[in-house]
């Protein structure tokens, strides 16, 4: 069993929390933004930054090729309507997508967006780290976690209209 603190402060205990995720043992604040045969998408439980969605495997593997032609079809075709959805409907101009196959969760990408704010920790990939802890040490308040909520609304109901 692994240790994860939520963005809400929580921490729970489980083997894989994509598992724990996708199987709806672990209710993501705010729901699921968008469901497949093969994914789900939901906005990232451990940091409070609006429209930080993370897109995960329902099955237990850990890398890109072992995905089938038919999850391949849907993981870009789901990707690019969450991209969409989350320039349309939250204005996001830019966003970082991070997948790495070490991980302790199985397949899933982040999508990471963007806002001026970041910049003050820099402009590159190693920005991110600093970024994600401010969110969870800084941003886990009241007022921004209503605004979080609020996006995954607008973001869920782009999505499934």
């Amino acid at each position: 069993m692994r240790k994860t603190i939520l963005s809400n402060g929580k921490s729970v205990e489980v083997e894989c929390l994509s598992c724990a995720l996708t199987s709806g043992l672990i209710e993501p604040d705010g729901g699921v933004v968008i469901e497949t045969e093969y994914f789900h998408a939901h906005q990232d439980v451990a940091y409070p930054i609006k429209g930080l969605i993370i897109l995960a495997s329902k099955r237990h593997i850990k890398c890109f090729d072992e995905l089938t032609e038919a999850e391949k079809l849907d993981y870009v075709n789901l990707l690019t309507k969450i991209r969409q959805a989350q320039r349309e409907v939250l204005n996001i101009e830019h966003v970082y997508y991070f997948y790495n196959e070490d991980t302790i969760h199985h397949f899933h990408t982040w999508m990471v967006p963007r806002y001026e704010w970041m910049y003050d920790f820099g402009r590159s990939i190693e920005s991110i780290r600093p970024v994600l802890l401010h969110a969870r040490n800084n941003m886990n308040n009241e007022a921004n976690m209503k605004e979080v909520l609020s996006a995954i609304e607008n973001l869920t109901k782009e999505l499934n209209s």
